[in-house]
């Protein structure tokens, strides 16, 4: 009995790893809800269409990232299968899914608002899974 809960405990946690990313102290950082991906505490992520798939460089400097703030991760952080790590031009590190940058919209004020699909004519997107 206690094998099959290990082994159900076991599947469980290899099946939750693509849904989540964690940083080196086992925190994790983005997670699927509702087909989309959004921080631990449920805040909308979004892509730019401004950001050149698999550079490993954002665009988004200035007013805008103080409208589309960046998903920031420390130092430790990892990454994982479509989950990477970009080190921004003030050299944080921000976290990328399949190639690019992810960030948060400003006007997102409480869990799943997504207040900045779609805006500058389709540049910003949901990240949806």
């Amino acid at each position: 009995m206690i094998a099959y809960k290990k082994m159900g405990l076991a599947m469980l946690l290899v099946s939750g790893l693509a849904a989540c990313v964690s940083m080196s102290d086992g925190k994790s950082i983005v997670k699927t809800e509702n087909g989309m991906l959004v921080s631990m505490n449920n805040m909308t992520v979004y892509t730019f269409e401004g950001d050149q798939v698999g550079s490993g460089r954002s665009s988004c400097y200035g007013e805008c990232a103080m409208n589309w703030p960046p998903l920031l991760v420390d130092q430790n952080a990892t990454s994982y299968g479509d989950y990477s790590i970009i080190t921004r031009d003030d050299a944080k590190k921000q976290f990328a899914y399949k190639g690019k940058p992810l960030y948060y919209y400003r006007l997102d004020k409480k869990p799943d608002d997504t207040n900045g699909d779609n805006l500058a004519n389709g540049a910003w997107r949901i990240v949806r899974m």
